[in-house]
């Protein structure tokens, strides 16, 4: 349940079109669901304004089925990652409108969609082979409601196609920033641009990137002022947090 529908449930009981007890079983059953395999969180919505994301890694089909159906239970949209074409098609044959987004690898049901709100946000990724984990990030970003601009293929090694965009990038509200190998792309458009910047290490590189960890150690020791950093290759969380800093632009 959303703010959207608690307000409204509210404003019945207060209206008399709901009963005290009807509105006390209604949020009851927004507690904890206990599926034995998971505990899917029901108020999830009210603290985060989004509900629980299913992670699908290690969970078979007909678990990420069931957790939906709870989730689905009380909103309108879900999101799961990491889901592979077999997960995918347990959930659209229990609901029709999902959605697989083959390059994130992730699912979407969207039955109210999320209003977009004004400001935008950036995603760039270095190279073609970053554009899973953007896509990731763009898929979470703009299921919460965000509008998205994605810039491929702009990594440093031809930096004159990322200071082409610089008037793009300056209209952004936060820029998620993905690369591999040395992983050198958020710092460059640190210092380009007033906003703050999500940097993601990818796993991509020869063997002494070491699995994206050299990316991740340079963007940690970044010298551009206003660079966060998410966990290799997670474009779910770079997502996540540019949304909510979205929410907080005007």
């Amino acid at each position: 349940m959303n703010e959207a529908k608690l307000s409204k449930l509210l404003g019945d009981v207060r209206g008399g079109r709901a009963t005290v007890n009807a509105a006390v079983r209604k949020l009851k059953s927004l507690n904890t669901h206990n599926l034995d395999f998971a505990r899917v969180d029901g108020h999830r919505s009210l603290r985060k304004g989004f509900p629980e994301v299913i992670y699908c890694e290690g969970k078979t089909p007909v678990q990420v089925v069931k957790i939906a159906k709870k989730i689905l239970q009380h909103d309108d949209n879900l999101l799961a990652t990491r889901a592979g074409k077999e997960t995918y098609r347990a959930v659209k044959r229990a609901f029709p409108k999902a959605r697989y987004h083959e390059a994130a690898r992730a699912i979407t049901v969207e039955r109210k969609p999320v209003p977009k709100r004004t400001g935008a946000i950036a995603v760039l990724c270095a190279g073609t082979t970053d554009i899973p984990v953007a896509e990731e990030a763009v898929v979470t970003a703009d299921i919460m409601g965000n509008r998205v601009k994605k810039y491929y293929d702009v990594g440093i090694a031809g930096i004159h196609r990322l200071l082409a965009l610089h008037e793009e990038l300056l209209d952004a509200n936060v820029l998620i920033v993905i690369a591999g190998m040395e992983g050198a792309l958020p710092s460059v458009v640190g210092g380009l641009v007033d906003k703050p910047v999500i940097a993601v290490p990818t796993s991509v590189g020869y063997g002494a990137s070491f699995g994206g960890i050299a990316a991740l150690l340079a963007m940690l020791n970044s010298c551009a002022s206003g660079v966060t950093v998410v966990n290799i290759n997670n474009g779910f969380g770079a997502g996540y947090a540019a949304s909510l800093i979205n929410q907080l632009a005007r």
